[in-house]
Order: C-alpha cells, then sequence, then structure tokens
C-alpha cells in the first residue's frame, strides 16, 4: 500500500511536553515557545491546559500564555478542558479547540479517576455540548488504546467502544494514544483499524510514546494503514510517568526528518523546528531528547 502524500503533525510539546517539569517556566518562555512553533510551519498546537493548579501547577499560568501567543491565522491553539470550569476558561482565553481524554483500560480508569470508562466519558457531555453551541472544535484522546500499566493488554472491542463513544459526542478528531509507549508495530494495524470501523480515518490520530523506542516504527506502521494526523513534541519534551526516567513523546525533530525522508509533506520547516528545540532544552538546562534535532544542531557547529 501507498504511504499517504501529506500529513499534519500536532505540536503538543507546550502543553504535554511541559506539564511535568519540576521548575516554574515562565508564561513568557511558553508563548516564545509556541510562536516559534507556529512560525515553523505548525498548523495545530496544543498550547494550554485548564486543569486545577493543584494538580498541574506548571499549566496555572495557561490563560496568559494563551492571551500572550501572537496568533497566526489559520493555526488552531488547543487547550485541554477535563470539565465545565476548564472549558469556560479555555473558552476565555480564545482556544480554537478544547481536548477531552478516556482511557480505553477499564483498570486505568478506576485507578486514575475512580470511575468507568463509560462515566468518565458521560463526564464530558456538557463540555462537548458547549464546544458545538461555541463552535470549537473538540478533540478526544483514548489514552492506553496499545496496552496498559495495571491490566497490561487491552482489547480491541475497548478501543472501538471508546472512539465510538467519542464519536457520538460530537468530535471532530479522535487521537489514540500509546500512553505507555509499550506498542510495537504489529500491534498498531488491529488497533487503528478497531478505530477505523467507528470514526472517519482522516478525523484520527497517532500519539505514540517513545518509552521503549518504538515511536518512529508504530508512525510508520501508521502511515501504512493510512493515518495522517500524528502529536509530537519538541526536543522530546515530556517524561513517561509510569516508566521511570524513560522518556515519553515523539521528538517532532525525529518524526519530520522521517517523513522528510519518506518525501511526505508536512508544511513544517525543519531547521527552525531544531532551533526551537535546543532554544528549550537550553532554557531546561538539558540536552533535547531528539537524535535527529541534536545531530542537525552538531552538524551546524561544524
Amino acid at each position: 500500500m501507498s504511504l499517504p502524500k501529506k500529513v499534519k503533525i500536532v505540536e503538543v510539546g507546550p502543553r504535554d511536553g511541559l506539564q511535568n517539569e519540576k521548575e516554574t517556566i515562565s508564561a513568557e518562555l511558553k508563548i516564545e515557545l509556541v510562536n516559534r512553533l507556529t512560525s515553523a510551519g505548525f498548523v495545530n498546537v496544543e498550547a494550554a491546559s485548564f486543569v486545577s493548579p493543584k494538580w498541574v501547577p506548571q499549566m496555572a499560568t495557561s490563560g496568559e500564555v494563551m492571551r500572550g501567543i501572537a496568533r497566526k491565522p489559520g493555526v488552531i491553539y488547543s487547550a485541554l478542558t477535563p470539565n465545565m470550569k476548564g472549558f469556560e476558561a479555555a473558552l476565555e482565553a480564545g482556544a480554537d479547540e478544547v481536548v477531552i481524554f478516556g482511557a480505553a483500560s477499564e483498570a486505568f480508569s478506576q485507578k486514575n479517576i475512580n470511575c468507568s470508562i463509560a462515566e468518565s466519558i458521560e463526564r464530558f457531555r456538557e463540555v462537548a455540548l458547549a464546544a458545538k453551541q461555541n463552535n470549537i472544535r473538540l478533540r478526544a484522546a483514548v489514552s492506553c488504546a496499545f496496552g496498559c500499566p495495571y491490566q497490561g493488554e487491552v482489547p480491541l472491542s475497548s478501543v472501538s467502544d471508546v472512539v465510538g463513544r467519542f464519536r457520538d459526542l460530537g468530535c471532530d478528531e479522535i487521537d489514540i494514544a500509546d500512553t505507555i509507549g509499550v506498542a510495537t508495530p504489529n500491534k498498531v494495524a488491529p488497533v487503528m483499524q478497531a478505530a477505523i470501523r467507528e470514526f472517519n480515518i482522516d478525523g484520527l490520530s497517532g500519539h505514540f510514546h517513545d518509552t521503549y523506542g518504538q515511536a518512529l516504527a508504530n508512525i510508520y506502521a501508521s502511515l501504512e494503514v493510512g493515518i495522517t494526523i500524528y502529536h509530537s513534541s519538541v526536543a522530546g519534551l515530556g517524561g513517561c510517568p509510569y516508566a521511570k526516567g524513560a522518556t515519553g513523546n515523539v521528538a517532532s525533530e525525529d518524526v519530520l526528518y522521517m517523513m522528510q525522508g519518506l518525501g511526505i509533506e508536512t508544511g513544517i520547516d525543519l531547521d527552525i523546528v531544531v532551533d526551537a528545540g535546543q532554544f528549550i532544552s537550553q532554557h531546561l538546562g538539558r540536552k533535547a531528547v531528539s537524535r535527529a534535532g541534536n545531530a542537525i544542531a552538531a552538524k551546524r557547529l561544524g
């Protein structure tokens, strides 16, 4: 099967990547990072999370960030909204898309939020309705679609069920996420096909973590199935909360380098993304977790 000619890359570094950082990162720095990423050509950036600052202190400046960025026409600035309070804050801050989430694993849902998958998704009904009424895009993330830290294997029927529930809430896009990075390429097609049976393939995305170094291989396997939206994080920002010391998100630079090599159009300037990755890594006082990014940066130094 031929691979897609063009893909959309959703940059999640400013939210998913930075939210677990221990040191407080200023709103100015986050704004600068978002602006650098949109100037590189990303048309969808996950920039904020409107959750209780008690739970995620790093995201306390989300309103300030959303109001301070230099908005580029045609760019979707997304925010995570776990409830109506979060939705109202996102609306006020000018979010173009709100993100809701649910697990494909019953054990994960019970352990994390103390309720069933069905109950957890039902809680988002109000947010989904409000998004539609306010003409805001609605995206959902299906976590643990390829494996769970508590129950291990996740049945394909669970993935189908969750995707169907999110579809019925009116979601425009649904992310199929390998939250703990355990997937290998042979697992990808069956899971994606289970999702495709419930939702339009053009609105499905792959969110792969690189915990075990399989993210690029899994993205390639998704390309073979026809998935055309992928999530990545500049400089590989964001650890995996379930595997001590492990990397989480796949690095945007690595994904872009691979797409470039495959002749797949992204509309993104890899050199500007490398600069953004080096910029944020220097501010965090560590090396970027991106092989392609670090190699390109080193080559420039000669």
